[in-house]
């Protein structure tokens, strides 16, 4: 593995993660554009890509023989797929065994605050953050969130989808090996996203979508991608390697309708996907107030500033307190105030839906 271009970007990929992890001088730079497809970027989450992107890229220069890389790139998309949906069977079954609906917020308040759902999962997360607290407790910051408070009520086997992720990471390494530099780079750049949203966030979560769209677009149409990138900076190399890719669609003799369908066709399953994701969250919405459940308090509670809210309160049964809130209320805001007054007071919480919330 000689150095070059490529790996001298991610090696400045990994030392600007080890910067952020250090200090946080370049938040304000940095954050607004993570923000974009990281979905509520984080210092944890901008550690991560950085340092997952750099990773990529120097790998991508360690194989010289030839391998089938459109094979390796089709199996990455299987397995990130795969993982994405155990990742929702996972907080479904969770749900089940706690006896709570699959349209709330599940909140910790163990440990530290942790919330989860079927929108966006952290139940992944929390494996992986036992492991890690275990590992290297001392150095993870206190303003990383690593979901721990969940661990403790996962079913004994989770810890096995956790393993597809390894399988993932060397199947994407494979895929992108002998590549064109821009198809490098958008592998890359997708594959980090795509681990960072199985970890954080599940199959609604927007960088999962941008992760196994992206690889799914390269799989298509990389070699269309790099002939515009090719022409555009007038690079020969490029458009030379690039013939090497062909996608599996051209010129096989199909019909222009067919040939438009698989080239297209890429851009109307990121339009069907993106609408799944917005019917599943106003179907499970609960418009008219809402409901949150309060587990095995301590003592009494007092919301504070959330009571003048407060619509009906129920004492339903000993160990849990049942509260029906103005709908009026937007429901991030609303896990954040009740964050305050819950903590150290309740076992968990959990919240219902209303993403009608986020259009007011």
């Amino acid at each position: 593995m000689k150095l070059n271009k490529t790996i001298i970007i991610g090696l400045i990929c990994i030392i600007f993660a080890g910067v952020i992890f250090l200090t946080d001088m370049f938040n304000p730079i940095i954050r607004p554009i993570t923000y974009l497809f990281l979905m509520g970027s984080s210092k944890g989450k901008d550690i991560i890509f950085f340092g997952l992107l750099g990773l990529f890229l120097i790998l991508s220069q360690m194989i010289d023989k030839d391998i089938d890389t459109t094979k390796y790139l089709k199996i990455s998309i299987a397995v990130g797929f795969a993982s994405l949906v155990m990742g929702i069977i996972l907080e479904v079954i969770f749900r089940i065994q706690m006896g709570i609906k699959l349209n709330t917020i599940f909140a910790s308040m163990t440990s530290s605050m942790s919330t989860t759902s079927i929108l966006h999962t952290h139940l992944l997360k929390s494996i992986l953050g036992a492991l890690l607290t275990q590992i290297m407790g001392p150095f993870i910051q206190s303003d990383i969130n690593t979901g721990v408070g969940l661990y403790q009520y996962l079913p004994s086997f989770s810890f096995l989808v956790i393993l597809l992720i390894p399988i993932l990471f060397v199947t994407l390494v494979l895929a992108c090996q002998k590549r064109p530099w821009f198809t490098n780079l958008l592998i890359a750049f997708f594959s980090s996203c795509l681990i960072i949203g199985i970890i954080d966030g599940g199959m609604f979560a927007t960088p999962s979508y941008v992760g196994i769209l992206g690889l799914y677009l390269v799989y298509r149409n990389g070699f269309y991608l790099n002939i515009i990138i090719g022409k555009i900076f007038n690079d020969e190399t490029l458009l030379d390697e690039n013939e090497k890719i062909q996608p599996v669609y051209r010129n096989r003799g199909f019909s222009e309708i067919r040939y438009l369908f698989n080239r297209f066709g890429i851009y109307f399953l990121v339009i069907f996907v993106i609408f799944l994701r917005f019917t599943v969250a106003f179907a499970g919405a609960e418009a008219d107030y809402y409901t949150v459940d309060i587990v095995n308090p301590t003592g009494e509670i007092d919301l504070g500033n959330i009571s003048t809210e407060v619509i009906n309160y129920n004492n339903a049964t000993p160990h849990k307190l049942t509260y029906h809130i103005n709908p009026e209320y937007n429901e991030m805001k609303l896990l954040n105030d009740l964050r305050v007054p819950l903590n150290n007071s309740c076992e968990y919480y959990t919240v219902s839906w209303n993403a009608y919330s986020y259009l007011e």
